[in-house]
């Protein structure tokens, strides 16, 4: 039986890494006991500002099998994003990397659709849920227990070989397999290079951020005015923020992503500061089409870049 159950987590990853993803690891669906305390005290503490739907499905998100039935495992893959390419005008308010192309939600769901498939064709019917950010699932969590990484003092998930910039996701079925081991070692050290570099200093201690600072939230969560406390302090990012990531030592391994998908528009690297402060719907149609970015909406971009200006 242990054989088998081998034998089918060998087939599962050698096929997500045919799909593309970076990595692949299999941890077993249960309880999350660990994380219950910490979830609770962050909740209770605000510190996941307006973003209301955290306080929802506290129990789903601590136990993948009240979200799928007969859950036995949790399969956690990871997808490079990186990119070494720069917005070239030195003024321009800045856009995250993982932005710049085709809405990852689109390309993941597909990925795993796939992934799912393989498994129903190559291994019997077996059942069960791809998540995408789409449900209350703990990512970091899972792709940890699933020995992808350890989770940073800038609560991302990283790994020793590539840093950070990759997507996480899930796919849970009711099929028992055999399980990586959890990612035991933290090797953030006595680094707290995240820490001292974010601009609203939302890394309140290692290991803990108030989504209520964070630019991202600021950029994209928050849908109603930004606070005036941010006034200057937003390091000129008009759609979340790579800085926790820049400067994390780890990130120097990343290598650049080969989904086509992620590229960015052949436009969008070269507007000024000025193209971005008259953009027009059309501009942001064409330049966002199928993005991430469309979840400001043109409104929400305008408010974000009115926000950077310094009166």
């Amino acid at each position: 039986m242990k054989d088998k159950q081998q034998a089918y987590a060998n087939m599962i990853k050698a096929e997500a890494e045919r799909l593309g993803f970076m990595f692949c690891g299999i941890a077993k669906a249960d309880f999350l006991a660990e994380e219950a305390p910490k979830l609770e005290q962050w909740l209770k503490e605000g510190r996941h500002g307006k973003m209301s739907y955290m306080e929802n499905h506290f129990d789903k998100r601590l136990d993948p099998r009240l979200l799928v039935d007969g859950a036995k495992s949790v399969i956690s893959v990871a997808l490079n994003y990186y990119s070494p390419q720069q917005q070239t005008a030195a003024e321009a308010p800045k856009i995250s990397k993982y932005a710049y192309g085709t809405d990852y939600h689109f390309v993941i769901k597909d990925k795993l659709k796939a992934l799912q498939q393989f498994i129903s064709e190559n291994i019997g019917e077996v059942a069960g849920r791809a998540f995408v950010d789409s449900a209350p699932v703990l990512d970091k969590t899972w792709a940890k227990k699933a020995g992808i990484g350890w989770i940073g003092k800038n609560s991302n998930l990283l790994n020793k070989k590539t840093g950070s910039f990759f997507f996480l996701a899930e796919l849970i079925i009711d099929l028992e397999l055999a399980y990586d081991h959890p990612f035991q070692t933290d090797h953030c050290g006595t680094c707290t290079k995240c820490i001292d570099a974010c601009p609203t200093e939302a890394i309140i201690k290692p290991y803990v951020v108030d989504g209520s600072k964070c630019i991202s939230y600021l950029t994209i969560e928050l849908k109603e005015q930004i606070p005036n406390e941010f006034k200057g302090k937003m390091d000129n990012w008009m759609f979340g923020c790579d800085v926790c990531q820049d400067v994390c030592p780890w990130n120097r391994f990343s290598t650049p992503h080969p989904e086509e998908q992620f590229n960015p528009h052949p436009d969008l690297l070269h507007l000024n500061k000025k193209d971005w402060e008259e953009i027009t719907d059309d501009v942001f149609s064409k330049l966002f089409k199928k993005s991430a970015v469309k979840r400001t909406k043109l409104a929400g971009l305008q408010r974000n870049i009115s926000f950077l200006k310094p009166y």
